[in-house]
């Protein structure tokens, strides 16, 4: 650690007896290490060798300068040797050392020493160890402990730096996910070994700073005290590492912000591109349900429903709208930060700015459309009612008092009055109308229009001729003639004519409108008079029930509207969905059933016909027949129905129902409208029941009994689908015995040939309650189990007996000792059933229904 006068470092060789035994592999590796010790400058002049023999001998001595002189790999200035102390032997290497100068081979002087203050002479005393005289501050294992602290530290700073670039270059060449959580995990896994990093670098600097404390500790400890030219280049290694490890993290720290940001870069773009697929797909789900609102309309209620369902449209999906635009801003604030992906942002950041802008637009098309549809609608029924008003006002003009001067003044008056109040409700121009309302006119409405228009001007036209009769009235007296009833016929052929039209009734020479008869007759009706001949009309109460009928048949076709829209649609709403359990999902159709294909035929359909004939009350049962056929669909519904109880009954707590339940405001649960097609059907019949009571002199009177047959016909293969759907264990397939024809219950016998005789004894004696279903080929014996509940929850089903084949089936049909009993037996009466119905008519029903399946079986055989 010393120094000579020039600066040149001071290896010290001490005394070691055994130094001979060094390996030469080791002790070069300690020459080596020892000449790299000191600074290039330092090392450049030339070391100093102080070789201590002074307890040695003269042969050893020279075996060591020798091994010393092969082996230095330094440069050397001078040896210095301090020769054995002992009179023989240093007399023996002062002539040795003469003679064999030439021996060693140095290009530098080596100068033998007798003592230390020789030695003292070439080296100052101070850069010498106390061994040697000195006052060197020198411990050997407090060097060695330094020297390998800072060798580690070294190394240490070595490896932090290759492993720091060796994790660069992996965070540099790893791709970048395309996916939200592979992305969170690898920020995660890289910002896990960025902190490890960090933390062997502050271990690192920490051991760093531990080294040069210990260094320069005595000088903390004394600030006299003056650090030798090891201890200094000790310090300068130390910091020279400090600084590299710091200049190192640095560097790390800067290309980690930039990695870090890179990643959290593409995660929130990875979030925002899921979030763009999802609201992407909701604002497609909303703009296809809004494209469903294409109906303008039949009415104005329907108009304001419809209305009404586009706000709470609007309103429900004004969430996912806000969601696209707040994502769309979030998109605009990555592309202002300069995020590295702004060529993928822009395009779905105008995306959804464009895709909300549309639906904003659209849907105030379609606000706009209903709102027209809406003034159109309000136009139309304002000028049917003041058409109504004037058919009225025709009517109740006493025929009696016009015959007079002043009576036919007052009724012109009255009729100019009424006229004058169609300037703000009549329709003016046709044409007019189709232009400013063109972008709503469908064929339906277009149609609609042209008949008010044409009613409108019907009603007009029969104004001007009443106008021209009271003006002939008003001018001159005449002779009053008797009204004449129209012919029956003017009804029949034109069924579905509206009120405006003229019918064969004649006024004082002139043709007056139908309606005008039948209010007429109907203030008769109430003083127990008629008017013409009878067959004409219905009474008061006849018209009652047509209203009664017209009325019920737009609530109706109203509660239907609301439960397909209210529940069914609601099923298929995704800000629904989450209400909806999983178990319920696309079962719509198990609980609706056909409901949807009921309402549009009433809607498009029955309610129009019906009101066609709101005037020809009696004519009423034509429009049921043209009908019929549709009214199948009704039996198709109650074949669903107890899949659709079934399925209520699991799920009528749902959250879902009772939030539909409370949007529609309805006091009563969804099940209650289910029915309402059930109920509907069965009001029919009551309806027409009523009407035919009223009408049984009426020209219509053979239809409306004929669509009375008709419905209860569709009634009872309604009850009688209601009960087959409930037959429970029958292995086979229920279509495959044919059409049912009959169902009932009655008390069964049995007396069979086979079998002991106590059975066939009992079996006289003691009845069966069996329900027997007579089907075209078989007929099936069931068993009446009631089920507890109301309404339809407690419809009975029925459990399989047995059936017999109708080709091998015969029967007796009658029974000594009872009218209601009649037999049937199979295989030649191996088996006989006697059955006892309720009454000798329904028994004279089944006799008769059963023969003519045997009977037209006889026929297909022969």
């Amino acid at each position: 650690g010393g120094r000579g006068g020039d600066g040149c470092p001071v290896i010290t060789f001490p005394d070691y007896p055994a130094f001979s035994e060094i390996p030469e592999k080791e002790f070069q590796n300690v020459l080596t290490y020892l000449t790299s010790i000191p600074s290039l400058r330092d090392a450049g002049i030339g070391f100093i060798l102080v070789i201590d023999r002074r307890q040695d001998k003269w042969t050893s001595v020279k075996a060591s300068i020798l091994r010393i002189a092969a082996s230095f790999p330094g440069n050397l200035q001078l040896v210095l040797v301090l020769r054995p102390t002992g009179f023989f032997h240093r007399a023996l290497s002062d002539i040795a050392f003469k003679f064999n100068k030439d021996e060693f081979k140095m290009k530098v002087p080596i100068i033998m020493l007798g003592s230390v203050s020789e030695l003292q002479g070439y080296i100052d005393k101070t850069q010498l160890t106390e061994d040697l005289g000195g006052t060197l501050d020198y411990c050997h294992n407090r060097w060695l402990s330094r020297r390998t602290a800072i060798e580690g530290f070294a190394q240490k700073v070595k490896q932090t730096a290759q492993i720091l670039q060796s994790f660069g270059t992996e965070l540099a060449e790893t791709e970048l996910p395309n996916d939200v959580q592979s992305t969170s995990s690898l920020l995660a896994t890289h910002t896990e070994k960025k902190d490890k990093m960090k933390e062997d670098i502050r271990l690192a600097v920490e051991q760093g700073d531990d080294i040069l404390g210990s260094i320069t500790k005595p000088v903390t400890e004394n600030p006299d005290y003056k650090l030798n030219q090891d201890q200094l280049d000790n310090q300068t290694t130390v910091e020279r590492l400090l600084a590299q490890l710091h200049e190192t993290e640095t560097a790390f720290d800067e290309f980690w912000i930039k990695h870090q940001q890179k990643l959290e870069q593409c995660l929130c773009l990875r979030n925002f591109e899921q979030n763009f697929r999802e609201v992407k797909a909701a604002l497609d789900i909303v703009s296809e349900r809004l494209s469903a609102f294409r109906d303008v309309g039949n009415s104005c209620s329907h108009v304001e429903h419809i209305l009404k369902d586009l706000a709470n449209f609007e309103e429900k999906s004004c969430e996912t709208i806000a969601k696209a635009r707040m994502l769309a801003s979030e998109g605009d604030a990555f592309i202002q930060s300069n995020h590295y992906a702004v060529d993928s942002i822009i395009p779905k950041c105008s995306e959804l700015l464009h895709l909300c802008d549309a639906f904003t637009t659209e849907i105030e098309q379609r606000r706009n459309l209903l709102n027209k549809s809406l003034e159109l609608h309000g136009l139309l029924e304002k000028s049917m009612k003041w058409c109504d008003e004037g058919i009225y006002l025709l009517a109740s003009q006493p025929v009696d008092k016009c015959q007079s001067q002043d009576g036919a003044e007052s009724a012109l008056q009255e009729i100019e009055k009424f006229l004058d109040t169609g300037a703000g409700n009549k329709i003016k121009e046709l044409n007019k109308i189709y232009r400013e309302y063109a972008h709503i006119l469908n064929e339906d409405l277009k149609e609609h229009v042209q008949k008010v228009f044409q009613k409108q001007e019907s009603m007009e036209e029969m104004f001007q001729k009443r106008q021209v009769s009271l003006k002939k009235l008003a001018a001159k007296q005449t002779r009053p003639v008797q009204p004449v009833a129209p012919r029956p016929e003017a009804f029949v052929k034109s069924p579905c004519t509206s009120p405006e039209a003229e019918t064969n009734t004649f006024l004082l020479g002139e043709r007056v409108e139908s309606t005008q008869q039948r209010f007429s007759k109907r203030q008769c009706d109430e003083e127990g008079k008629t008017t013409g001949p009878v067959g004409t009309t219905v009474g008061e109460k006849g018209w009652h029930v047509m209203n009664e009928l017209i009325e019920t048949e737009r609530a109706y076709v109203e509660e239907l509207l609301c439960v397909l829209e209210g529940y069914a649609a609601e099923m298929d709403n995704p800000l629904m969905a989450h209400l909806i359990s999983p178990e319920l999902q696309n079962k719509k159709d198990i609980l609706f059933g056909n409901m949807e294909e009921i309402y549009h035929f009433h809607n498009r359909i029955f309610l129009r016909e019906l009101e066609n004939y709101v005037d020809y009350p009696e004519l009423v049962g034509r429009c049921f027949l043209d009908q019929m056929e549709d009214f199948q669909i009704y039996e198709k519904y109650c074949q669903n129905k107890p899949r659709s109880e079934s399925l209520w009954r699991q799920f009528s707590d749902s959250v879902f129902f009772q939030e539909c339940q409370r949007k529609l405001d309805h006091k009563l649960s969804l099940d209650s409208y289910l029915l309402k097609p059930v109920q509907r059907i069965t009001k029919y019949q009551l309806l027409l029941k009523e009407m035919l009571k009223y009408s049984k002199n009426c020209e219509g009177a053979e239809d409306l009994q004929e669509a009375l047959t008709s419905i209860l016909g569709i009634l009872k293969a309604v009850n009688d689908s209601m009960h087959q759907i409930a037959i429970t264990g029958y292995d086979g397939n229920l279509n495959e015995l044919g059409k049912l024809l009959m169902q009932g219950s009655f008390n069964v016998w049995t007396d069979h040939k086979k079998g002991h005789s106590k059975v066939k004894d009992l079996a006289r004696f003691k009845p069966m309650q069996r329900h027997l279903f007579l089907h075209e080929k078989a007929v099936l014996f069931c068993k009446k189990r009631e089920e507890n509940g109301e309404g339809y929850e407690k419809a009975p089903s029925y459990s399989y007996k047995h059936s017999l084949n109708m080709a091998a089936v015969g029967i007796t049909e009658n029974v000594k000792g009872d009218a209601k009993k009649f037999e049937i037996w199979y295989n030649a009466r191996e088996e006989v059933y006697i059955i006892q119905a309720p009454t000798p008519e329904v028994k004279a029903t089944w006799v008769n229904e059963i023969r003519k399946v045997l009977t037209s079986q006889l026929q297909a055989c022969r």
